[in-house]
Order: C-alpha cells, then sequence, then structure tokens
C-alpha cells in the first residue's frame, strides 16, 4: 500500500504545524494569565505542556516568555516545575527577559511550601546571567538560614553555581564561612555532604590565589573533622557516603593504631549494597596500609569477597567497572587470586567487553598450578562462533604462553590452532607464534614444521602476513621452500597494499640471501628495485638502505641486518610499573576503567594536583607549524630561567647571525676518511644506472644527504656562540613545554 501523500498526513502532536501556532498559544497563555476561573489550571497544564514539547524538540517558543512569566502566579507545583524547566533553558539566552522572572522568583522563594521554596531558589540560581547576581545574595542567605533541609540543600548548591558565575560577589559575601559553619553543625546529613562539595571545589579553586584558602582545604584533612564524618557515615546517603570515603583516602593517619580504628569504622561498608561505596571503602584500606606490607596483604583478602560478589551480582556495566578494579589488583598480586581463577571464566550471556575484560583477568592470574585448566578453558572459546571472542581467546593463550616457563602444552595448543584451517584463526595464531619465536628460540623446530605447511596465499591479513615472512627469512635454512616462497611474493608487490608487509619482505629477503644466497640473488635484486620504486618513504628508505649496504660492504651488511638471534625477554607494548603505580593512585576512578593515568585523557586545567607536561602531540612539526609558533620576539632574551645563557657580547652579535631569528646552528661533522669518497661514487653511479628504471628523481640537496657524493655547495655556516650553564637555573615542566613551543622554527625538511 503507498503511503499518503503530504497533505493528508496529520501534523505531529509535538510540532506546530504552522508558524500561526506559536502565537496561538502565547494568546491562549496571555487570556489564561489573569484568569481565576475554576479548571484554568488544567487548561494552563495542557499550554505549558505544549510550549515544554517544542523547546524540547529544538522549536524555538522564546517569544511566550512573558506570557509565561505571568501565568506562574499559580499555587500548583506542576505548573511551577515546567516555568522554571522553561525559565532556565531561555534566561541565559535571553538576559533582558531573564531581568523578567527575577520578581516572581524571589516572590517565590518566601513563599509557604518548603519545596516551592527550594525550586524557586534552585531555579534563580540556574539563570546564569552575570549581571543578575546581585539579586542571588539575598535569596540565597535566607536559604542557608531555612527551617527545612531542602531548601538549605538547594541553597547550598545554590552557592557553588554563584561562584561558578562570579567568585568575587561569592567571597565578599563571606557564603564559604557560613557553610562550614553550617557543615559542623545542621542536622541534616544531606545538607552536610553538599556543604563539604561545595567548599572542596571553591577551596580548591580559590588556594591558587589565597594562602587562607589553602589553610582551608589542608583543614578538611584534620583528625577532628575526618572522625566526625565517619562517626555519622551510616547517616549518609549512597553519594554522600562516597563523597566521604574519597576524603578519607586523603587523610594521613599519625599512627597505626588511628589507621586500624579507621579500619574498623569502615569494616562493614564493605557490605554495602551500593558498588561505588565498596570500591571507595576499598581505595581507603589500600591507601591506609601502603606502608604496612603485611597488613596490606590482609587487606586483598578481605577485599576479595566483596568484589567477587559485586562481579556476579549486577548489571554488565557494573561488572566490567568493578573487574577493571578486580583487574588493577590481580596485576599488583597475582598470586592471591590465582585459585579464584574460575570466577574469571566467561558466561554465554555476557557483553563482549566483560568477556574481553574476564580473558585479560585469566591470563593475569595464570601460574603453574593453574594454567593447564585456563588454557583449555581459553581453547573452548577459540572455537566459538563468535569471532571477536575467539581472536581474544587466542591472544589470551599466546600471552599466557610468553609468561609461562613451562610452555609444552601451550605451543601444541597453539600449533593445534593452526590445523583448524580457519582464515582468523590463523591470523591470529601466526601473530602469537612469532612472539613465541622471539622469547623462546628453542622452539623453532617443533613451530617451523607446522607453519611450513601454510600456504601464504590463505593469509590475508597484514600483521599475520607480515608473521609469516618474518619467520620465513628467520628461520630460511630450516624451511625447504622459502627463498621460492618469498620470490612468489616479491612477484606479486604490486598486489600488496599494506607497507608493513612490504617492509617485512625486504627484511625478510636480506636475511634469507645470507643463508641461502644462489638461490635468492635473483629475488633480492627484484625486491630492492621494486622498494626502490615504492611510493611508500619508509619502504623506500629501507631498500635504498640496504641497496647502500650491500654495495659498501656484504660483510658488513650481513652484520647489521643477520645478527645473532637474542631472546626477547621484556615487549615494548609492556605498561611500566611507574604507569601502574599512578593508576594504583587513582583507584576508584575513571583512570583504572581506561587503565591510563587521568593526565593521558583530561584536559590541562582538569589533571588536579599532579601536573604534567604537554603530550608530544601537542607539537607542531612540518611546513605549518610556523604558522601556530609564537614569534621569536616574545621570548624575553634575559630570562633568569633558562638552563643555558649566553654572554651580553654574544647575544648582540647572534642577532643577525641567521635569517629565521636562531643564533645557533647544530655542529658540522665530516665524513668518515676510512673509505675514498671517489670509490664509493663511482660504485654508486655504476649501482644507479643498472637501476636507473627503478630509482625516482631526487634533488641534488637530497641525494647529498643521502651520500651519493653529489657536489653541492654549502652556504657557509655561522660559528654559534659558546654557551655556558646557569648554576641557578628553576625550570618546571610546563614553562620549559611554553618556552620550547615559542621558539623559531631552525629547520623544516
Amino acid at each position: 500500500m503507498a503511503p499518503p501523500g503530504q497533505a493528508q498526513r496529520s501534523p505531529s502532536p509535538s510540532q506546530p504545524s504552522g508558524k500561526g501556532e506559536v502565537s496561538d498559544l502565547k494568546a491562549q497563555l496571555r487570556q489564561l494569565a489573569g484568569s481565576r476561573a475554576p479548571g484554568v489550571d488544567d487548561s494552563k497544564r495542557d499550554l505549558f505542556k505544549k510550549v515544554i514539547s517544542y523547546m524540547t524538540v529544538g522549536i524555538d517558543v522564546s517569544s511566550v516568555f512573558g506570557e509565561m512569566v505571568m501565568c506562574s502566579a499559580t499555587s500548583d507545583i506542576v505548573l511551577k516545575k515546567m516555568c522554571y524547566l522553561y525559565v532556565g533553558n531561555y534566561a541565559k539566552g535571553n538576559p533582558d527577559l531573564a531581568l523578567l522572572t527575577i520578581n516572581f522568583l524571589q516572590r517565590d522563594c518566601k513563599d509557604e511550601d518548603p519545596m516551592i521554596r527550594g525550586l524557586a531558589l534552585r531555579s534563580l540560581c540556574s539563570l546564569r546571567v552575570a549581571n543578575l547576581v546581585e539579586y542571588l545574595v539575598g535569596p540565597l542567605g535566607s536559604g542557608l538560614r531555612d527551617g527545612n533541609s531542602y531548601v538549605r540543600t538547594v541553597a547550598v548548591i545554590g552557592i557553588l553555581k554563584l561562584y561558578h558565575i562570579s567568585a568575587v560577589t561569592c567571597i565578599d559575601a563571606d557564603f564559604p564561612a557560613m557553610l562550614k559553619r553550617l557543615m559542623l553543625n545542621d542536622p541534616d546529613t544531606q545538607v552536610i555532604a553538599n556543604c563539604l562539595a561545595a567548599l572542596q571545589e571553591i577551596w580548591t579553586l580559590e588556594a591558587s590565589n589565597s594562602e587562607e584558602a589553602s589553610r582551608e582545604r589542608e583543614a578538611l584533612l584534620s583528625k577532628p573533622l575526618i572522625y566526625y564524618f565517619l562517626n555519622r557515615i551510616k547517616e549518609f546517603s549512597e553519594w554522600a557516603q562516597s563523597l566521604v570515603l574519597e576524603l578519607v583516602a586523603k587523610y594521613v593517619p599519625s599512627d597505626n593504631n588511628e589507621i586500624f580504628d579507621i579500619m574498623n569504622l569502615l569494616e562493614d561498608r564493605l557490605q554495602h549494597a551500593n558498588g561505588a561505596v565498596v570500591l571507595a571503602t576499598i581505595k581507603v584500606f589500600l591507601q591506609l596500609t601502603l606502608s604496612m606490607n603485611d597488613v596490606h596483604q590482609q587487606v586483598y583478602e578481605r577485599i576479595k569477597a566483596p568484589l567477587l560478589t559485586l562481579v556476579s551480582s549486577g548489571s554488565p556495566e557494573q561488572s566490567y567497572a568493578v573487574l577493571s578494579h578486580l583487574h588493577l589488583l590481580v596485576m599488583r598480586a597475582p598470586i592471591l587470586f590465582s585459585s579464584d581463577y574460575k570466577h574469571f571464566y566467561c558466561q554465554y550471556n555476557e557483553p563482549f567487553y566483560v568477556k574481553k575484560l574476564k580473558l585479560e583477568m585469566l591470563t593475569a592470574v595464570a601460574n603453574e598450578s593453574n594454567t593447564y585448566e585456563i588454557v583449555t578453558e581459553l581453547c573452548e572459546y577459540a572455537a566459538n562462533v563468535d569471532i571477536p571472542m575467539a581472536r581474544e581467546s587466542i591472544r589470551a593463550v599466546g600471552k599466557i604462553a610468553l609468561q609461562q616457563y613451562d610452555v609444552n602444552a601451550i605451543v601444541d595448543r597453539l600449533l593445534q590452532f593452526l590445523e583448524m584451517e580457519k582464515d582468523y584463526v590463523t591470523a591470529e595464531t601466526l601473530v602469537l607464534v612469532k612472539d613465541l619465536l622471539r622469547k623462546y628460540p628453542q622452539w623453532s623446530q617443533d613451530c617451523i614444521a607446522v607453519v611450513g605447511n601454510i600456504s601464504s596465499k590463505n593469509v590475508q591479513e597484514p600483521k599475520a602476513k607480515a608473521a609469516l615472512i618474518w619467520m620465513l627469512g628467520e628461520y630460511s635454512q630450516d624451511m625447504h621452500d622459502a627463498p621460492y616462497i618469498l620470490e612468489s611474493l616479491i612477484e606479486n608487490w604490486e598486489d600488496e597494499h599494506s607497507s608493513e608487509v612490504r617492509l617485512h619482505l625486504l627484511t625478510a629477503v636480506m636475511k634469507c640471501f645470507f643463508k641461502r644466497p644462489p638461490e635468492t640473488q635473483k629475488a633480492l635484486g627484484d625486491a630492492l628495485a621494486a622498494g626502490l620504486a615504492d611510493f611508500h618513504q619508509d619502504v623506500h628508505d629501507r631498500a635504498l638502505f640496504y641497496y647502500r649496504l650491500l654495495q659498501y660492504n656484504v660483510t658488513v651488511a650481513e652484520r647489521v641486518v643477520n645478527p645473532p638471534k637474542q631472546a626477547v625477554s621484556v615487549f615494548a607494548d609492556t605498561q611500566s610499573s611507574e604507569i601502574k603505580d599512578r593508576i594504583f593512585d587513582e583507584f576508584n576512578s575513571l583512570s583504572v576503567v581506561y587503565q591510563k593515568p587521568s593526565y593521558m585523557f583530561t584536559d590541562k586545567e582538569h589533571r588536579g594536583p599532579f601536573e604534567f607536561s604537554d603530550e608530544l602531540g601537542n607539537l607542531s612539526i612540518g611546513a605549518d607549524a610556523a604558522d601556530t609558533v609564537v614569534p621569536a620576539h616574545q621570548v624575553d632574551a634575559n630570562d633568569k630561567d633558562l638552563l643555558l645563557s649566553t654572554s651580553e657580547t654574544e647575544k648582540e652579535d647572534g642577532r643577525a647571525l641567521s635569517s629565521n631569528g636562531s643564533a645557533y646552528s647544530a655542529p658540522l661533522y665530516d665524513a668518515p676518511a676510512s673509505v675514498p669518497a671517489s670509490q664509493i661514487q663511482s660504485d654508486l653511479v655504476n649501482l644507479t644506472s643498472g637501476l636507473s628504471g627503478h630509482v625516482p628523481a631526487a634533488s641534488l640537496a637530497i641525494d647529498d644527504l643521502l651520500g651519493l657524493g653529489l657536489s653541492v655547495t654549502p652556504a657557509p655556516a655561522p660559528s654559534p656562540p659558546s654557551l655556558s650553564l646557569n648554576p641557578k637555573a628553576v625550570l618546571d615542566p610546563g614553562t620549559f613545554q611554553q618556552k620550547w613551543r615559542q621558539l623559531p622554527i631552525s629547520l623544516t625538511q
């Protein structure tokens, strides 16, 4: 059946059918504004719902602002809520209209109903108009003294909003001192929690400008305040308990008895139903016992059961968050969790992200006693119909093999994967076998016997093909068909789009040439010719490097390309202990979920007390960098904190040394004289003429840099001024990075 025509379609109830509908709404609201007739509130509700629905879908209904304010004179709390929602949405974009709301909001702040007082005060503080802050001070002061706890709760958060709009107004009105008194004396725990949150944020932001604020922030970590919060912690809500526990984690006890007192007070929080409270409590226990090794180990034993309970009882999202923290603890103390490995077996109905994290847990807890059972379970997953899950399980088996000493059974399992004849299984296994041979060269005979039967035509993934090519080059003396397989791959050079595979192919054919020269000579020539003609810079450079290395000295080339094999103990992607410790310090935060410290994924202004220099990615290198670099004249020539200083005369002379503003140049080094330049030049010219069809044209300057020996007259370089160390240099990472970025570009290539 064909869809009805455009003219027959009924308009959506949530969107106006034409421009006149907003005008109709405005007229109806104006008509109801001063009406006292019975049932008028129901009519207002219908109209308010229409206005809110239009606003929600992005239709501009700011033209009815005045009528909405006039209709707010009602005791119906539902109408009040909708009106406040409308006003808060449009006030910031229409400061002049926001002024119309001040009177009725201030009036509602004195209403008899505490719910209306609280809602009005919240809406008043949510206007976010800097010109109206003077109207907030009076209602906020009254709200802090209100007899109803809900109004006081709203007023405390309102002060924090006021601080972000105008910090000066907030401080001048002495609101932080009022919050502190309220925090220590209010009977309602939610008011206390809000005061603590507001004061922490205000004093943290003010600490950089005020010593008094810095002292007040430190006073929050005093023993009387900490015990004041801990003794009442059972009365707090879950959010407030997490806030208090986060504060306690920063507290430094005076002695061991105090540590045990705090842990006894918080013992029952480990059985709390809320995962955030449990994790916050665990963080307190771990931080307090860092200097007590025996107790710290006992804490691991104590927190194991609550964490495993949280993993199994809750949503997948909660399980993932708790598993992330458990994974961090397992990395620090794998032996304590090795007997609980069955808790980390995957269930069929779990989402993939939980399964993947459980595989990482199984990898971390694997040891000599449980490796066989864990690998058996992982092999079951490798036959899973879920391809990503099968890939991850194969990687997990490989990781276990790389971290165990007795790998007999694991190597056999990996080689069995190659016989499954599934493309993705073969691809993942080849990558792992390559890493396994790099760490355990003694297993080469068993692995090569199986890998040699794999056809390179059946391996399509670049990483897997690169791994296979690496093994063909590394063990070409044991693989009878290695030169011929490499030759066929070189013949299909143009069909291979991955630069990684081409790079591995160049190196593999070089290694094979040194072990089986007669069979590989032709393939090597073809590979170097194809590499020199390749458009990818890395491939071209590697081919050119091998080409000149062979021309210079074959013995030296063999030592460079095919050195004696050394077992790899630690792989480059292994996380450093410093990073792990930093993540542990940020326990119960997103750092644990992301498995990286907060400075790696947060903006600089939100990084907190630990400041790190800007990442290298922020630096601009290249032709466009000149647009973003601050001109050289903005760098103060007489900075006393620079690490290097020059004499005054040299500074004056250095200003005219370079056209790009830099007074320094790199030192010049003479070429080695062990080989006559004329001989190398003639050999290279002969070789170049033989491969002229494959070598792209290059500029004289670049050819000279590459060592072709072409005569290029260099420009006379100015002599750099002598440098002397400044013994009183003080430079933090952030300032150094800033000064480095301000320096002019000396050379771009």
